[in-house]
């Protein structure tokens, strides 16, 4: 039962508040897929909700920034305060399955994301959009919101959309299975004692 409370425990909330966005968010790695999300930029809602449905996590965000610059900060802030609650709520990581690697097609589009808890931030992209925008909101932020989630995260991440010919469903595809892969990663794997690595310490 302590065992299962610990689990249950995996959960952090961050407040970060600058001259350009001012936002609170919490996250539940152990969740049930429920997302409540305040922020000013609908089509990111859109993909955090895919992400929190497909990794089965609890995510909560209230976020305002100047929107009316453009998305750039709100995108990228939202990206660090979901990193750094991540890392916070998995703390030593014992016991994790620490790796995961899955791809999540999406009609015509098929994405790839590969992840290792590691405490080693390292993020590869490789994507091309055929549309610069969906809707409002610009396709380069994809990177900067995965960029930034990898770095205060301290994870490996990998991304790779392989093809695709509808940019919404090439960056749906990279939310699901980023949800996906990091469910996996993070979940909790019996026949691992202590932190997998030989080094001990992760």
């Amino acid at each position: 039962m302590a065992e299962q409370d610990q689990v249950r425990a995996r959960s952090a909330s961050v407040a970060r508040r600058t001259n350009e966005t001012d936002i609170k968010l919490s996250f539940e790695v152990d969740g049930t897929g429920i997302s409540e999300l305040q922020t000013d930029v609908p089509f990111l809602n859109h993909m955090l909700d895919l992400f929190t449905k497909h990794g089965i996590f609890n995510l909560k965000v209230d976020a305002k920034g100047d929107i009316e610059i453009d998305d750039h900060h709100t995108v990228e802030d939202i990206g660090i305060c979901l990193g750094q609650t991540l890392r916070e709520a998995l703390g030593d990581k014992r016991g994790i399955k620490r790796y995961a690697s899955v791809f999540v097609p999406m009609d015509e589009a098929l994405a790839q994301v590969v992840i290792d808890i590691s405490n080693r931030p390292h993020f590869e992209y490789r994507a091309e959009y055929p549309t610069a925008n969906v809707g409002s909101f610009e396709t380069q932020l994809v990177k900067e919101f995965l960029w930034k989630f990898a770095l205060e995260a301290r994870i490996t991440l990998h991304v790779i959309v392989h093809y695709g010919e509808n940019t919404h469903h090439m960056i749906e595809g990279v939310f699901k299975a980023l949800g996906r892969a990091l469910d996996e990663a993070t979940s909790i794997d019996p026949r691992v004692q202590g932190v997998p690595s030989t080094k001990g310490v992760l």
